[in-house]
């Protein structure tokens, strides 16, 4: 890749400042042609300047970042400019004049992964990172991009290697194990490493409400107090809260955090049995978001619980509302009131509890879809070859435990297709 390439590092957007960045070959012959400024373009060095646009000039800084020790791998400038819209625009339109072309998306990063700087997986780190809508998916994309799950990984690979060679000397000498003693040893390292990737596999289960956010239905009869919960909980007036029956006939979504994972509530109308046309399409519906939620708040007061739908994916919480008023009765999980705040922080850590399940701020998790369905198949190939090991030959075995070894390296992108490269990397913005 000695074509070199330029786009905007910010955001789009007014701003204190932008940052254009050139990676490539001719990177560093671009910036001199730009900035005016009696400098010596030590590496790692800012130096102040003006900054050379289409048809203006800026005054701003500009380092430079010299191969190999750049994000890329590559010569890296980076121009910093002040951060108007046009004005940015005008600085990459005078680098591409002068030789560079406009970066794809990803394309700074995917240089870096192709360049030996970071895996695929720490790449994709970076983009959970950037999009994160939650506290904890930004330290599972930082434990992404600082290698953590790479690590493990590959530490799994290089068992597999040394299991790999041990078969291979049985294919090679077969005689000298007429006990099958070492065969039982492969069996045994092959029974651990699957035990490694089934600790991988079962974290998905919390990494991916990590990534997505835990949903939570609110449900109830009329008038229940559902709408005031919601606000109580998000701490803001989202929800219209009348004492008039079926006032919510659609449902209302709002997101808060507990323990940094994001919460998705969603407030439905109230279920009851007689109701018009256009509240029934709005039961209908909340059925629909309580039958496929993570977490069912069933909140009752004096009138008692609601029937729920009789397939349920979530688990379901049973909150007595009203308790200011009403002397909570049945079985119930928590009781507060929605108008009070009596049993509110109560009822938040029971949330967060059944949501994240054992979630830690200090723990890996896998969070990428790609990563488990990788980690599902190579965990797939080694129960096959720990399963058959005694009774198919040993080359037979071999080939379950390379594809779990390939399957593996999809992951930190050793073996991972150009496709997939490139499927990963068009979901970044363009200048990153």
């Amino acid at each position: 890749m000695s074509d070199c390439i330029a786009a905007i590092a910010t955001a789009n957007g007014a701003g204190g400042v932008a940052v254009i960045r050139i990676s490539g070959e001719n990177a560093l012959k671009i910036a001199k042609k730009m900035f005016k400024a009696k400098v010596g373009f030590q590496p790692n060095r800012m130096y102040a300047g003006k900054i050379e646009g289409d048809g203006f000039t800026d005054y701003g800084f500009v380092v430079y970042f010299k191969a190999p020790a750049s994000f890329t791998g590559e010569d890296v400038i980076e121009l910093h400019c002040h951060g108007g819209v046009e004005l940015s625009r005008g600085i990459l339109k005078k680098a591409l004049s002068l030789g560079a072309r406009l970066a794809d998306r990803g394309e700074f990063t995917k240089r870096a992964f192709l360049n030996g700087k970071l895996t695929l997986a720490s790449a994709e780190g970076v983009a959970d990172m950037i999009n994160a809508e939650s506290l904890a998916l930004v330290r599972a994309g930082s434990m992404l991009y600082f290698e953590k799950l790479s690590l493990e990984v590959n530490k799994v690979q290089s068992k597999l290697k040394d299991v790999l060679a041990a078969l291979s000397v049985e294919i090679d000498y077969p005689e000298e194990d007429e006990l099958g003693d070492d065969l039982k040893g492969i069996s045994e390292n092959i029974t651990e490493i699957s035990g490694e990737i089934a600790r991988l596999i079962k974290s998905y289960k919390t990494g991916k409400k990590v990534k997505n956010g835990v949903t939570v239905a609110i449900c109830g009869k009329p008038n229940a107090g559902k709408s005031s919960l919601l606000n109580a909980l998000l701490g803001y007036d989202k929800a219209l809260v009348s004492s008039e029956a079926g006032t919510t006939r659609d449902a209302v979504e709002g997101e808060t955090e507990f323990n940094g994972i994001k919460y998705n509530f969603i407030d439905t109308a109230g279920l009851r049995e007689k109701a018009g046309t256009v509240e029934s399409m709005g039961i209908e519906r909340a059925k629909n978001i309580i039958a496929t939620a993570d977490i069912i708040l069933s909140v009752y007061d004096k009138e008692g619980e609601v029937s729920l739908p009789e397939k349920v994916n979530g688990t379901v919480v049973k909150v007595f509302n009203k308790c200011d008023i009403f002397k909570p009765f049945g079985a119930y999980r928590a009781a507060v009131s929605a108008k009070t705040g009596e049993g509110l922080e109560e009822l938040k850590k029971l949330i967060a509890a059944t949501g994240a399940g054992e979630y830690s701020a200090d723990a890996a998790y896998v969070v990428e879809e790609r990563h488990y369905a990788a980690l599902l198949r190579a965990y797939e190939s080694l129960v096959s070859a720990g399963n058959n090991i005694f009774s198919v030959t040993a080359d037979l075995t071999a080939v379950d435990l390379r594809e779990a070894w390939e399957a593996l390296g999809e992951i930190t992108g050793e073996t991972a297709s150009e496709e997939i490269v490139n499927t990963i990397f068009s979901k970044f913005c363009v200048g990153k």
